[in-house]
């Protein structure tokens, strides 16, 4: 369960991300226009879903495959043809550059001048991944080292609260990306058995909105005595989330039976930022503050110390290292299966074909499975913050639709 998890949600959106606009627009190509021919001659066939799927050939050309996750896309409304149309679009477009642009480290987000290297977060100690000429893999895993000792201090009971009390209760405070992506994968492990055995006995909970009913529901039930709060904000400058934060500081200071103020903070607090003197300032300790970088965009950072601290304090690092491994293996499928065979592409190109050729504006998300219950919102903040866009890179205004509503 944990693996196909990691493998459909990285499928997804480890694409779409990585293409960008380039400096001409792309419908002003034969590419595009053969494709709006064929298009419009689709939108005419009288074909039926019913009747194309009789079609044993076209089903079998319509389906990819990485270990034993299967995508089936023999349901669309195209044919085997329409996805060699999109395969031309794709070389138009330098998809295969840009992808190895990626990889390099080379600055693809523009608008910001920075990399796109979340794929380093998940990447395995021993291989390197650079970024403006520095290897990142060393950086990143000194962070999961970190990581794996707090978390397991707190699990085993060796880091304990301020009146000595175990922490079993956690509280994750955060927003957007900080909040979305580590409470999917929270749900989605909360029936693997491994997981649920790693997990008894302890509780997770987030905090995302600035509505005083959303921490009331938070702390329903949790003695602050035994609750460790992580504060989770790049900056530490967040406005929700450091006005959670100093509501919830409050809660424990008047909770907490300690004469000591700074230890209640000091055993109760942690954070996950890149500002080290501001989460210092507000009185957690520097050696508690577990960083990423810039190069981690929010919505991609579930992999970094933003989900990874608050996942290894309810299920144990292993088993976020599992959650890892799945990741770097649909990027190593990304970044080295061809293009035909690539399913993280697959998507990407039926995505365009839907939204710019078909005119579906709208997408739904349909999880069966209900650990895959959070798994459509940290969907639609991936996708649509990627793909949302009204201008090109240049800033030129989009004279065809671009992403879905999902």
């Amino acid at each position: 369960m944990l693996f196909w998890v990691v493998l459909k949600c990285f499928a997804i959106f480890i694409l779409q991300d990585s293409i960008t606009m380039p400096s001409s627009l792309i419908n002003e190509t034969s590419q595009w226009k053969r494709l709006e021919e064929h298009c419009a001659t689709l939108k005419q066939s009288s074909h039926h879903l019913r009747i194309l799927l009789q079609d044993s050939a076209r089903s079998d050309a319509l389906s990819a495959e990485h270990e034993g996750i299967v995508l089936d896309f023999s349901r669309e409304n195209l044919l085997p043809e329409s996805m060699d149309m999109l395969f031309d679009l794709a070389t138009a477009a330098g998809l295969e550059e840009k992808r190895n642009n990626m990889a390099n480290g080379v600055h693809i987000n523009a608008t910001e001048d920075r990399a796109v290297m979340h794929v380093g977060l998940r990447c395995p100690k021993g291989k390197s991944l650079f970024v403006d000429g520095e290897d990142v893999v060393p950086a990143v895993h000194n962070v999961l080292d970190k990581i794996a000792d707090f978390s397991a201090r707190v699990r085993s009971g060796e880091w304990l609260g301020a009146t000595g009390k175990p922490l079993t209760n956690v509280l994750s405070i955060g927003i957007g990306g900080s909040y979305l992506g580590p409470e999917f994968v929270f749900e989605a492990l909360r029936t693997d058995p491994a997981a649920s055995k790693e997990a008894t006995g302890r509780n997770l909970r987030f905090l995302a909105n600035v509505d005083p009913v959303d921490a009331a529901r938070a702390l329903a039930g949790l003695d602050a005595e035994t609750t460790l709060v992580v504060v989770v904000s790049k900056t530490f400058t967040t406005a929700e989330t450091m006005l959670n934060a100093r509501t919830i500081k409050k809660w424990l200071l008047d909770s907490v039976a300690c004469a000591d103020k700074s230890a209640v903070i000091r055993q109760h607090m942690i954070a996950v930022s890149s500002a080290i003197p501001k989460a210092v300032d507000f009185g957690i300790s520097a050696e508690n503050v577990f960083g990423f970088w810039d190069w981690v965009g929010g919505r991609f950072s579930v992999c970094s110390a933003v989900g990874v601290m608050p996942l290894s304090l309810q299920y144990g690092f292993p088993i976020v290292q599992q959650f890892l491994a799945g990741a770097h293996n649909m990027d190593t499928h990304f970044f080295e299966a061809p293009l035909r065979a690539n399913i993280p592409v697959l998507l990407g190109l039926i995505g365009v074909w839907n939204s710019s050729f078909m005119g579906y504006n709208s997408r739904a998300i349909l999880p069966y499975a209900q650990a895959l219950v959070r798994f459509a919102a940290h969907i639609q903040q991936v996708d649509m913050e990627s793909n949302g866009k009204r201008v090109t890179m240049e800033g030129t205004v989009m004279p065809y639709e671009c992403g879905e509503i999902i």
